[in-house]
C-alpha cells in the first residue's frame, strides 16, 4: 500500500487544495475609517440587502466615534425608520458625490407590542427621508450631529469609487 493511500481523506483534500493553488478570495472589508469635520470615525459597513435591513437594530449603545455606513448600489430617495432600535441615532444621507442631502436625529420608538402585527408596527414608526437621491447613509451615536455642526450640501470625504464597488 502506498503512503498516499494511508493518509486520511481530509488531509488529502487539504493537500490537493493547497497544491492546486486554490486560495481564499480577498475578504470584503467590514469597517471604514473616515473623517467628518476632522473627527475620526470607524464605521461598520452595510453594503448588501441583509446588512442594510438589519442596520444597528438591537444595539444598546453606539460608540462615540462608531456607527454604520450604508452603501447602496444606486442613488435613490431613501427612508429609514427605527424599528427594533433601542437607542437614539443620528443619520446623515449623502448623494453619490458625498454631499449631505439631509440629516435627522432619529428617536428610538416603543417596541412592537405582543398583539401588534409587523405591518401595524411598521406603519406607526416615523420615517426619516434623504429628501434627495442618496447613495450613502451614515448612522452615528445620538448627539453627534450637533457636535459636528454639519449642514445640507456639506461634503464628507469618502473613497467613493471603492465604496460604490462594494455595494451589493
Amino acid at each position: 500500500m502506498s503512503a498516499i493511500r494511508r493518509l486520511p481523506a481530509a488531509l488529502l483534500i487539504a493537500v490537493s487544495w493547497t497544491a492546486g493553488g486554490c486560495t481564499q478570495p480577498a475578504s470584503t472589508p467590514t469597517r471604514e475609517r473616515i473623517l467628518i469635520n476632522a473627527e475620526p470615525f470607524e464605521l461598520e459597513l452595510a453594503n448588501d440587502d441583509a446588512s442594510r435591513a438589519y442596520g444597528l437594530m438591537g444595539r444598546t449603545e453606539i460608540p462615540p466615534h462608531g456607527g454604520m455606513l450604508f452603501i447602496f448600489p444606486d442613488a435613490d430617495i431613501r427612508s429609514f425608520w427605527m424599528g427594533d432600535c433601542l437607542v437614539d441615532i443620528d443619520i446623515i444621507f449623502l448623494d453619490p458625490q458625498g454631499r449631505i442631502t439631509a440629516t435627522h436625529q432619529m428617536r428610538a420608538e416603543p417596541p412592537r407590542r405582543a398583539h401588534e402585527t409587523k405591518d401595524t408596527y411598521r406603519s406607526r414608526l416615523a420615517e426619516y427621508s434623504s429628501v434627495h437621491p442618496a447613495q450613502f447613509a451614515i448612522e452615528l451615536a445620538a448627539g453627534t450631529l450637533k457636535e459636528l455642526n454639519l449642514e445640507v450640501e456639506d461634503k464628507i470625504a469618502l473613497d467613493l469609487r471603492r465604496l460604490k464597488a462594494l455595494a451589493r
